[in-house]
């Protein structure tokens, strides 16, 4: 639990100072003009330098990521799983960039420049530390069994939506073309719909409900279409979706009673009585005794014992 706790922390943190990097009271902007030696052209050159104190916070954070994927590393027991592990390829991207930026900051070739930059570039991959999360939270590896269990359904519902925002691009070109003017013959002037491509971002954003408002049809035509194409998406997307919804139930049902079952205890056995305690004693007709009953069970025995003397038996 305390390490659980300790890497929900450090992620939750990792990922502040990522988003806290992008802000402008974190940003200095450095102006590095230079003068142009050939001539009196001057070429304007900034450089934004981050908050040394997120990148020492980062640090702290890459460290701890470092422990804990090297700890993990040497107590795998099959390596190659391992490596195969999608969380374990997340971990090893997101901490590889912070040490390649360290290590090449302190040069000033051009090279090292380009690749420094490149690196700032990749540092959205840091955000993908919170499928980490999955290990210590049921709600998520709930959701990601069911994204599995899916993908035939996702798969269709790509399918569907594909199809339909052909077909409504198609049709939202052409019907917006039907009152243009003679002197517009690309229609430029009359319409938004320029072209088919052009009308992909349309339907795909109808069909989802969402209508920006940014493109939107102006003839009686394309209104026709538009509201064909919303009818449509709402169906396309109703469709699959139950069977996604009831896996994520099933899942979910299997974790909740995976953790309400109670925990496997080992059972304690009581020792074997030895012959000097005082519930060992011997029983004619198989009967079973107790420490209550041991002056019973003695006299039985000593009764016996006469017996076999009287008879000239020997006691086994």
């Amino acid at each position: 639990q305390f390490i659980a706790f300790a890497s929900l922390f450090f992620i939750l943190v990792s990922i502040t100072t990522f988003c806290l990097e992008t802000h402008e009271a974190f940003n200095t902007i450095i102006n590095k003009t230079e003068q142009v030696i050939n001539g009196t052209e001057t070429v304007l050159q900034y450089e934004i330098e981050t908050d040394p104190a997120l990148t020492y916070v980062e640090g702290v954070c890459v460290v701890w990521f470092t422990f804990e994927f090297l700890v993990r590393v040497v107590f795998s027991p099959n390596k190659l799983e391992f490596i195969k592990n999608l969380l374990n390829i997340i971990d090893f991207v997101a901490i590889l960039p912070f040490y390649l930026e360290v290590g090449l900051s302190g040069l000033s070739s051009k090279a090292a420049k380009d690749v420094l930059g490149f690196l700032r570039v990749v540092r959205f991959v840091r955000i993908l530390r919170i499928f980490k999360l999955t290990r210590h939270f049921v709600g998520l590896r709930v959701l990601g069994h069911t994204l599995r269990a899916s993908t035939n359904e996702f798969l269709l519902l790509i399918i569907f939506l594909a199809l339909g925002v052909l077909i409504f691009a198609t049709m939202i070109y052409y019907a917006e073309r039907v009152g243009a003017q003679p002197n517009d013959p690309s229609a430029s002037e009359h319409t938004q719909f320029k072209n088919i491509p052009i009308g992909f971002w349309w339907a795909v954003v109808t069909m989802t409900t969402l209508g920006y408002g940014d493109m939107y049809p102006r003839t009686w035509s394309g209104m026709l279409v538009g509201a064909l194409c919303a009818l449509a998406g709402v169906l396309t997307i109703a469709m699959p979706v139950p069977v996604i919804v009831n896996n994520f139930g099933m899942y979910y049902s299997l974790a909740m009673a995976k953790q309400k079952l109670p925990r496997k205890r080992k059972k304690h056995i009581p020792p074997a009585p030895q012959a000097s305690s005082p519930t060992f004693c011997k029983t004619d007709l198989n009967m079973a005794c107790n420490s209550t009953q041991g002056d019973i069970c003695l006299g039985k025995d000593n009764q016996l014992m006469e017996h076999n003397r009287a008879s000239g038996r020997t006691p086994l």
